[in-house]
Parts: structure tokens; sequence; C-alpha cells
């Protein structure tokens, strides 16, 4: 192995050992064998390059372009961003992607999922920091330099790792990584000044300078500096643990991003605790993060709430800053809730077991809580009625990871005459949750139109979730961008599509409007009921509502999402018909084994729960039928069609480039173009020019490597004649003769015959005399840039000299 292809591969070994830093950040590690795969063809690729070889910028320049041609057809497609064709394919979805990354990064906490954004930025990262180290160490000859990217690379993952026990030996791989690339680049300078020669035996006696005690041989450069980076990298693995630990600090450890303090009279901060649900929504690995057991008798009820988003500040709806306090043996009385209401109300338990990935720093509980028993050091926040981690240590925080608990909570069973008839809220309450930022007019002028004839707050309420459930058209879509901040409502009712972010964040907004105290509530739907009697709660039943206040109820669960195994509340319903069937009607089927019938219904008297699934015909079937699509359009097959012409053509360029060229010179007919084309023939299948041996010496090598038959040995010798008598006869002698391309041909064959089929294929496919075009390309350019420094300097040597004398 030559000394630069060994710098090669310890480059893309340093550059793998410091990326395994990366992979105590997310769930899965197996983004790295990819990243390694796709390392491998960039390293490959710059090695081919520099051996053609191609100036440096035309190297990284073609690195550059192989890495993201394998990017975009790797990641392509899976963001599901709008459009056709190649376009979209390779650049509006790679771009939504690689978006859709940077806010998972932003959402998750470490370990976050492995989903495609999060493992785009990853791959794209390392294949980034790849091609700076190979450049720098391989192809500029800096290899020092090349730490730079590395320390980059590590600096990073272990900012956003926090430390721990992993990060003493992801310190150790990269620095290995580092010290191995430093020793491949040192051997390879030194190999080029010639051998070398390691020390003698050693002899007892003092030596000085570097010398033996015989003074014959010096001690070994290689093995000096390998003795200097062993004791660098173990002064940098001692020195930090004997000095006392420095806090803050940009990469300092700053907790879990959430806020919050310890001790009495500590506040929980503003968060954004959505925790993705988007991502979670659309995630490919649906893994259980919570079990439970109940004995509630609703179990349809038992959402598990984990934190109320009560502040609206213009750019996302979060949790403002609340006081915290102990966690007392008996949570207090809900705000709100009125004798009359606690009295119909039933107290259910519910045991809680959260997974060990599952690291939410805030208690996922039913709503409103009474009493909680779980062990650990958790927080009580009285206005959310929440707990939240309490700090364990030094950028430590008490989460749910693992935790066994039990929670008793009230099952409140509100009529929606009390709700009808609740009195006027609090006016702090009021005051409170009724604030909004400036919005578009459209917001509050559609909450009006939609709430229009009702006479109390609650059937305003029931309107507006109606009116997203079933009645104003709105689609459920988890790929629709999660946008917030005041233009979001407006573009979510123009354009009518999203996820549950959008429903609860729209009506808690326009409750507002109308003076409804509202908030957003965020957690889990029931979960899926195992046959143990356990319940099953998995990453896809993250899930917004909002909550809307009522005096004697307090706050209130509406359900303005359409979205299937979600129910609406009972107090929500239309009341049932005084007249009763003969024969008690099926209930629907929550399996999907009924089957529609035959004619859709047009009954406007269809439960709201089944217009939310589709399950009334009509407009639900018609919906569906309009968004299904009719197959690929004509652009996009088009698209497709070049797309794959260009990937199946850029390899075939050197095929084709050499296979124009022997036309070109075999149709000419002249014995120097012949002869031109049988020395290429012989290139390709790795006999190379010799320009010192005569044309008869060059001609018994080639038949002698080429191992050729009696027949292509023959030609070759005739094409031989055929040049000899071009060179020496006298001018205007013919010595062309009319065999002569045949006899090139058979010559080629003759050289093809008896190599292997990796070779026969290296020569069709990627044949070494195609370095011809880098030499045009190179001589093209310098005899240009002759020209303009001849240029150049005669306009210099025009200007007068000014000055002189």
């Amino acid at each position: 192995m030559s000394g630069r292809a060994r710098l090669t591969l310890f480059a893309l070994l340093a550059t793998l050992l410091t990326a395994w830093s990366l992979v105590p950040l997310v769930e899965s590690a197996g983004w790295l064998l990819q990243a390694a795969l796709l390392l491998g063809v960039q390293s490959a690729v710059g090695a081919g390059a520099r051996r053609v070889p191609l100036a440096r910028s035309l190297t990284v320049a073609a690195q550059l372009l192989v890495s993201l041609l394998l990017l975009a057809f790797l990641f392509g497609g899976k963001a599901g961003s709008p459009g056709s064709g190649p376009v979209a394919y390779l650049v509006t979805d790679f771009g939504a992607l690689f978006q859709q990354g940077v806010q998972d990064v932003g959402e998750y906490a470490i370990p976050a999922p492995l989903t495609d954004g999060i493992r785009l930025l990853l791959v794209s990262g390392v294949l980034l920091i790849g091609l700076l180290v190979d450049m720098l160490a391989v192809t500029v000859r800096t290899a020092a330099a090349a730490g730079l990217p590395l320390l980059a690379l590590y600096s990073v993952a272990a900012g956003l790792a926090g430390g721990g026990e992993a990060s003493w030996i992801s310190f150790l791989l990269a620095g290995c990584g580092y010290l191995m690339m430093l020793l491949a680049e040192g051997r390879d300078r030194l190999a080029q000044w010639g051998r070398v020669f390691a020390a003698g035996p050693r002899e007892r006696g003092p030596s000085s300078s570097g010398l033996s005690a015989t003074g014959a041989h010096a001690t070994a450069p290689v093995r000096t500096g390998r003795r200097i980076g062993v004791v660098a990298l173990g002064l940098a693995l001692v020195v930090p643990a004997a000095l006392p630990a420095l806090g803050g600090g940009m990469l300092g450890a700053q907790g879990d991003g959430e806020g919050g303090g310890s001790g009495v009279g500590g506040t929980i901060s503003a968060v954004n605790p959505l925790v993705s649900l988007q991502s979670s929504l659309n995630a490919q690995d649906n893994r259980v993060v919570l079990k439970y057991r109940t004995d509630s008798p609703q179990q349809s009820e038992q959402y598990l709430r984990i934190l109320a988003l009560d502040e609206f500040n213009g750019v996302k709806w979060e949790a403002s800053g609340r006081a915290l306090a102990d966690v007392p043996a008996r949570l207090p009385t809900p705000p709100g809730l009125s004798e009359q209401v606690r009295g119909t109300a039933v107290e259910v338990s519910t045991s809680l077991s959260a997974a060990d990935s599952f690291t939410q720093r805030y208690l996922p509980m039913p709503y409103p809580a009474t009493a909680v028993d779980i062990g650990g050091k958790w927080r009580f926040e009285p206005v959310g009625r929440t707990l939240v981690g309490d700090q364990l240590g030094k950028g430590r925080f008490q989460n749910v990871q693992g935790a066994q608990y039990r929670v008793r909570s009230l099952l409140l069973r509100p009529t929606a005459e009390q709700l009808q008839n609740a009195p006027e809220p609090n006016p702090a309450v009021r005051a409170e949750y009724t604030k909004l930022p400036e919005l578009p007019p459209v917001v509050a002028e559609t909450a009006r139109k939609v709430t229009q004839g009702a006479k109390d707050d609650y059937t305003r309420a029931v309107k507006l979730q109606d009116f997203f459930a079933v009645t104003g058209g709105f689609r459920y879509d988890t790929k629709t961008a999660s946008g917030t901040g005041p233009d979001a409502v407006a573009r979510f009712l123009a354009d009518k599509e999203g996820f549950c972010v959008h429903f609860a964040f729209s009506m808690a907004a326009m409750s507002r409007t109308l003076g409804i105290p509202a908030r957003v509530a965020v957690g889990f739907t029931p979960g899926e009921k195992q046959s143990d009697g356990t319940v099953n709660v998995s990453m896809r039943d993250a899930h917004a509502w909002p909550e809307l206040y009522f005096e004697g109820v307090g706050w209130t669960r509406f359900e303005p999402t359409p979205r299937a195994g979600i129910s609406v509340p009972d107090y929500t319903r239309p009341r049932a018909p005084a007249a009763q069937p003969s024969a008690p009607a099926p209930l629907p089927s929550q399996s999907g084994a009924a089957q529609p019938s035959a004619a859709p219904s047009q009954s406007q008297d269809c439960p709201p729960e089944q217009k939310k699934l589709g399950e009334c015909g009509g407009p639900a079937l018609t919906q569906d039928a309009a968004s299904g699509g009719g197959g690929p359009s004509l652009t996009a097959v088009l698209g497709w069609t070049a797309a794959a012409l260009v990937v199946l053509g850029v390899p075939l360029l050197p095929l084709l480039w050499r296979t124009r060229v022997r036309k070109r010179r075999l149709a000419a007919g002249g014995v120097t173009e012949a002869w031109l084309e049988l020395g290429d023939a012989a290139w390709d299948v790795g006999i190379a020019p010799d320009e010192a041996l005569s044309p008869r010496r060059a001609a018994f090598r080639v038949v002698q490597m080429g191992r050729l038959e009696a027949d292509a040995a023959a030609a070759v010798h005739r094409i031989t004649a055929a040049l000899e008598r071009t060179l020496y006869a006298p001018a205007g002698t013919g010595v062309s003769y009319p065999g002569l391309a045949e006899d090139v041909l058979a010559a080629r064959a003759g050289l093809l015959a008896p190599v292997g089929r990796g070779t026969r294929l290296r020569a069709l496919l990627l044949p070494r005399s195609a370095v011809r075009v880098a030499w045009a390309v190179s001589a093209r350019w310098s005899g240009v840039a002759s020209v303009v420094s001849a240029r150049l300097a005669a306009v210099r040597l025009r200007l007068p000299l000014r000055g002189r004398g």
C-alpha cells in the first residue's frame, strides 16, 4: 500500500472514531454503519481522483458531488413534501427533511429517537467532517490541521451529551484516531526522503543529543513521535481528572433545557414541552412509552396529561413561569370545581410504569390528580397541577425514565346543563387566560361566524369543536408543518389540514377571542387495552387538546381533532332523541369490520364521532377519493426518466468517450492514429506505454506482456512495419494498407482475451487511457494561462513609468 493510500485510510478511520462520540445522542447506532459506507465511497473517490491525477480543487469537487448525490438518493422522498419530478425529489424534499431534522434536534431530549431528519443530520455532518479531514490530511498534505474539524465534531458531541463515562471512551477513540493519522502522515513524509532505518541494538552507557553510546545511530523519528503522542494523550486524560471541575461555559452542562429550580420558592421556566408531537405521530418505531392499569369505569376518558400551555406570546404556546412547591400528600382541590360536580365524580386509581427510553421530566398523570405515590425528587406546580422533576445535581434532573408510580384522580362527569348554566368565570381567571397577541382579523371573524346564534360559552365551545371536527371540512394530516405564531392560525383556517397541534392551538386561540378562558394540554390519549387488562401507550398516542374553563367545573377537555381512535367527551355530544327504536342499533365497530352501506347517508343527525371518522358516507368518501390521486403525472414520469438516464449515463461516460475516439482514429485511416490506438488498447489492459522504446521494441513488449496469439501478434507486427515505413520512408510514399483498422481491432481483441473478467470490465468501463482527457484539459488550461500572462505582461510594459529620475 502506498503512503498516500495509507494516509487516506487512516484519515477515514480518524473521522469514524471521532464520530463515535455522537452515538450517545440517539437511541440507535445504526446510522454510524451507514455513514461509514458513504464515507468509504467518498474517500475512494478522492483516492481515485488523486491517482489520475486531478487538480486539488477538482478532487474536492468530485468528492463533494458524489457525497451530495449519495445523500440525495438515500434520503430523498422521506420528508413527503409536495411536488413531483427529480427537482422536488433531490432538492425540495431533501431540504424539507434537513429542516425537519433541525426541528427534531430542538425538540427531542437525549437520547433522541433516530428519525429520518436526525439521521440525515448525523450522516451528512460526518461526511462533511470526513471531506475536510481528507482534504487537509491527504489532498493538501497538512495532517496536523485536520485535527481542527475532528475537534469541532468531538466538541459538538461532548457539549450535547453532557459528559459521563462514555465521554472518556469517545475522547480516547478520537485521540487515537488523530494520532494514527499523524503517524501515517509522518511516515509518508519520511519515506519520500528515502528508507527510514531504525536504531541499532542498544548498548549500555551514557548517551546525549539523541545518539547511542557508540554514536552510530540516531533515535528513530517515528518512534519518538509515537512516544510524544502517547504522552500527550495520557496528559489530556489525566490532567482534567486531577483539576477541579469548571462550571458553566458555552459547552457546560445546562440541564435538560427545561428550566426549573430546586428548593422552596423555585420556579419552572417557560418551555415548549410538546416533545415533538409531529415526529412522534410519524415515528416508524411506534414503541411503548407507558403502561398502566386502572379501575376507571371509562377507560376512554383516561387521558394522561403532561403539561398545560397557558401563554400565547405571539410566537408559540408555552407554559408560563410558575412557582414550585413540595408535593403534598393530598393535592389541593382543582380550581373552579364546585361541590355539586365534585359529588358526582368518581375517584379512580391508576398504576403506571414508564419505559426506560422515556426521559420526560414532566410526570404524565390523569387529570385532575388528587394524590401521587412516586419515588425520587419531584416538585409540584399548583396552577397547572403538574409534577416536575427536581434537580439531582449539576446538569441532572429527575425524570420519569423507568419509574413506577400510582396516581389517584377524579373522573369528572359534568353534564351539558351544568356547563351551559355555568356562572361567569372568576375575573382574574378570565383576565389571565384570554390574553392574546395581535392576530389576523380572520381568526376572530371566523370564531364569531361559527358561533353565531349561541347564547352561552358552552354552546360556543361545542360549535367551535364541531367546526373543526365535523362541519368545517378540515383534514387530519401529520405531514403538515407544525408552525406557530399569529399567522399560523390564519394559515390553518385557510389550508384546513393539520394534526392535533393545529386543531388545539387554533381552537384555544379562537376561544380566547370570544372571551372564553382557554389553554392547551399536552400528553397522551388513553392508549390501547391489552388482553391482560393493562393498557399500552405508544409514541403515536401523543396528543394535544384544548382545555376551556367553566366556573363550577374547572378546566374542561374538548376534542376538535378529527382523528381515528379519539372520542369526544360525553358532555359535548348532542342529546339522544326521545323516541327509541324498537330494537337496539348496533354500536359502531371499533375494528373496522362493519361495511359501509351501498348508498352514502345524507342524514344530518349522524353522531359527530362517526362523522369525524368518515363513517357516515358522502363527504368523507368523496374527500378520500379526491385525495387519493390518479397515479404519477406525465411530468413526474419524464423527470424520473431523465434522472435515471443521467444516473446510468454518468458511469458510462468513459466507455462512450473511448468508443468515440477509437472510431474516429480508425476512420481516419492513418498509420499514426492506428499506432496510437494500439498503444491505448494495451494501456487499458495494464500495459503502460514506454516512450523510450523504438516502435519495434514496443511491439515486442506488447506481444510478450499481452500474451498475444499468432494472429493477433502478426497484426501488431504489420502495424509496426507500417509505422516504421511512415517514419523512415521518403515523403509521398503510401504506407497505409486496406486491413489496417481490422488489424487494430484484432490486436485489441487479442489483448482482452487472456485477462480476467475484472480487468476486462475495467478496460471497457474505466479505461486507463481516459487520463488523456485530464491531460488535454490541463494543457488547454496552461495554454490559456500562458496567453493571459503574456497579455498582462505586454500591458504592463506599455504603461508609462512614473517617478523616474
